[in-house]
């Protein structure tokens, strides 16, 4: 296929650099020449600013950008692609975002993180394809085939309810390990000594219902540690890391004591 992509951040740069292997990667577009210029010479493309100056007659357009700004591209590709295959890779965009402007239109969504200096293990990543058309189903479904095993046909509504799971299980999740460090540092303590522990609870998540994994002294319902704790963080000048540590424990209390 002879691909496009409207984006050259961090989603873009890592479908692009995947795709090139069995795909032709045609354009790059950002607002940023830089950006576009650095993912294009990568991958054998060329890199625009002005979508009038996109090549028509590529197969597909994978639109990559933040989910704000997906309606606004469409409209403005559209004019210029009106028989052209576009695709938003977003979780959390409804593909009406596109239909309301586009008839051919689709989703090709990565239930991933994404970071520049971290590979992807695309084999096990699932990706979910919705699109209007069989005929554009069938070419979406075909090419995350190519990438994936585990490719799924999810409606905008099941996609929404991943998405907003992903930010639990990974931003959330990210930013308890970032208090955590912010608790050792502030005692000259090494935070690699949590790796182990970090690592055997996402272990454990992944094999075993989470709510039956739960420990900790909100789950033993254990006030005095809980009160230490507290008291600790407050004589640190956490408040904010105090906060967290009042409602998590709250709602785990609350999750395996309530009657």
């Amino acid at each position: 296929m002879r691909i496009s992509f409207i984006g050259a951040g961090r989603v873009a740069h890592h479908f692009a650099h995947v795709l090139r292997h069995d795909h032709q990667i045609i354009n790059i577009f950002s607002r940023s020449i830089e950006r576009a210029q650095q993912l294009a010479q990568a991958v054998g493309a060329q890199a625009f600013t002005e979508m009038s100056q996109l090549d028509p007659t590529v197969d597909l357009i994978i639109i990559a950008v933040s989910d704000s700004a997906i309606g606004t591209v469409i409209k403005a590709l559209h004019p210029y692609f009106s028989n052209t295959l576009i695709v938003h890779t977003s979780g959390s965009t409804d593909i009406q975002q596109l239909t309301a402007v586009h008839t051919r239109a689709g989703v090709f969504y990565p239930l991933q993180t994404f970071s520049m200096a971290r590979e992807i293990e695309w084999s096990s990543t699932p990706l979910f394809v919705e699109a209007v058309h069989q005929v554009d189903l069938a070419t979406l479904m075909a090419l995350a085939q190519q990438l994936s095993t585990r490719v799924y046909q999810y409606d905008s509504t099941q996609r929404l309810s991943l998405h907003l799971a992903a930010v639990y299980a990974c931003n959330f999740t990210n930013y308890c390990y970032d208090m955590a460090k912010q608790v050792v540092d502030a005692k000259q303590v090494d935070f690699s000594l949590l790796y182990p522990l970090i690592l055997e609870t996402a272990q454990k998540a992944t094999q075993s219902d989470p709510k039956i994994m739960q420990t900790g002294p909100a789950m033993r319902g254990d006030q005095n540690i809980i009160a230490m704790h507290s008291k600790m963080l407050e004589q640190a000048g956490h408040d904010d890391l105090k906060a967290v540590y009042a409602l998590m424990s709250e709602q785990i209390l609350k999750r395996h004591h309530s009657s």
